[in-house]
């Protein structure tokens, strides 16, 4: 017996050492450019916003606190911790395969026959007894020889790591929905301030213009244009403080709390300026984003738990081992004459399973297709999604240049239109257009602000940035 235990351990340990020899893991080739950026020529920069923390790139202090805050209580973030701790505690469970399980047992029995119920082999029963036994099961291990454990133990970690990655994907995604929510609330109340200042403007240009009605140099025509403009700017308060109060109650839902006002930071005009983004960006920034890192631990799990239902083919070796007492009288059970011990070791070979473990290797295999399907799909999403917010930034730059320009020449345009109508040099209605014409371009003008500033939340959520 001893020396049946000593050849399975010599080898246990000897196919331990040979099976430990796996090979270094390499990533799937996936086609890529050198230059995230297919617009520029340019070298490629190692400068990138996604090497700044994401409160160095959005510097409104109140928009900081509302991350802040969502990090700690958005549901989604608080829901992402939760697979985490299950991804861990998994890892613990399929881990634990690998040490040997220690317990102990014991049992009595108290006996009682009737007279005529008592045996004699060979001699005769007592009417009554106690007997029992106590045992600790030294150890029962199952010898890891084809390494079967210890992939199993990978793969489990190799999803661990990805759920972790994906919460880094949460938090990214909390920054810039955050932030998008906060401009797109200071950009409305941008609009507001637009609409009460043009409604005050618009207001006291009708009041001039009844005077001159009741005195008889303007006519009621004019007077009737003049109130158009005063209902249309009035009309259009209502429905800004309604998409006002709207974000309010989505940026609450973000940072976790029921629906309230969101304290304000600085004005649209007065954001801090977004670092600039290099004209040229290496391919290479794109290996920090967490969901391209996620598929990535997802398919190497996906190769461990192939070689696991491959490995299904070899036996099972495993050891038992035993020490305690046992003995048929209660009294006397724990007596040095009354002790046991044992080792048994057992091997397990599957001969015919109607085809199971072939069947589970091809599913094993059909999912790592699947993720690396799913690996060269996100890695391409993610140049996608460079290159569109690029683009997005520098032609949201020119478009913002072209309607400030567009705001000021509108706006001397009505000054100059009202001055003539003053003086009856023309009529009313060249002012009033212009007039029009100036409170449309000074809202698309604030969009084009907001748009600015979205544009270099997309480029940071698109680089994988915000997590650190």
């Amino acid at each position: 017996m001893r020396r049946s235990v000593v050849f399975l351990m010599i080898l246990a340990v000897t196919c331990s050492i040979v099976t430990g020899q796996k090979k270094k893991y390499q990533p799937p080739t996936v086609a890529v450019p050198a230059n995230l950026d297919r617009d520029t020529t340019a070298p490629p920069d190692p400068r990138s916003v996604a090497e700044l923390k994401w409160f160095q790139i959005f510097g409104d202090q109140k928009l900081q606190e509302l991350v802040r805050q969502a990090f700690v209580s958005n549901y989604d973030v608080r829901a992402s911790v939760a697979r985490i701790d299950a991804a861990r505690a998994n890892l613990g469970i399929v881990r634990s395969s690998q040490f040997p399980t220690i317990g102990a047992s014991g049992d009595a029995t108290f006996e009682g026959r009737s007279r005529d119920g008592a045996f004699t082999i060979p001699e005769p029963i007592p009417k009554s007894r106690n007997y029992g036994s106590i045992l600790l099961n030294l150890f029962t291990f199952e010898l890891d020889i084809w390494g079967r454990n210890r992939k199993a133990t990978a793969a489990a970690r190799a999803d661990v790591a990805a759920t972790e990655e994906d919460r880094r994907t949460v938090l990214t995604i909390i920054v810039s929905d955050v932030a998008t929510s906060y401009y797109n609330l200071r950009e409305l109340d941008f609009e507001l301030e637009i609409a009460k200042r043009t409604l005050a403007s618009r207001q006291e240009s009708a009041r001039i213009i009844k005077l001159r009605q009741e005195r008889g140099v303007s006519n009621m025509l004019e007077l009737r244009q003049a109130e158009e403009l005063v209902y249309d700017a009035t009309q259009v308060i209502p429905a800004l403080e309604q998409s006002i109060e709207q974000q309010e109650n989505f940026l609450s839902v973000l940072t976790g709390t029921n629906p309230r006002e969101i304290a304000r930071g600085d004005s649209l005009t007065q954001q801090p300026a977004p670092p600039e983004v290099p004209a040229g960006l290496p391919s290479e920034l794109l290996a920090r984003r967490p969901d391209i890192r996620s598929a990535e631990q997802q398919l190497i799990a996906a190769e461990a738990r192939i070689d696991v239902a491959r490995k299904a083919y070899f036996p099972t070796i495993s050891l038992t081992g035993f020490l305690g007492f046992e003995s048929t009288s209660l009294s006397s059970l724990f007596n040095p004459s009354r002790s046991v011990w044992g080792v048994i070791p057992q091997v397990a070979q599957p001969i015919f399973n109607g085809g199971r473990i072939k069947s589970n290797v091809h599913f094993t295999r059909a999912e790592r297709d699947l993720l690396l399907i799913n690996y060269e799909k996100t890695i391409q999403t993610a140049f996608r999604e460079v290159a569109d917010s690029l683009i997005g930034y520098r032609k949201i730059q020119e478009v913002r240049v072209q309607r400030e320009l567009l705001v000021g020449t509108l706006r001397d345009r009505s000054r100059l239109a009202y001055l003539r109508y003053k003086e009856g040099v023309s009529n009313l209605l060249e002012a009033l257009d212009a007039d029009r014409e100036l409170f449309n371009a000074e809202l698309s003008l604030a969009q084009a602000r907001r748009d600015e500033l979205l544009s270099v939340v997309k480029v940071y959520k698109s680089l994988g940035g915000g997590w650190q």
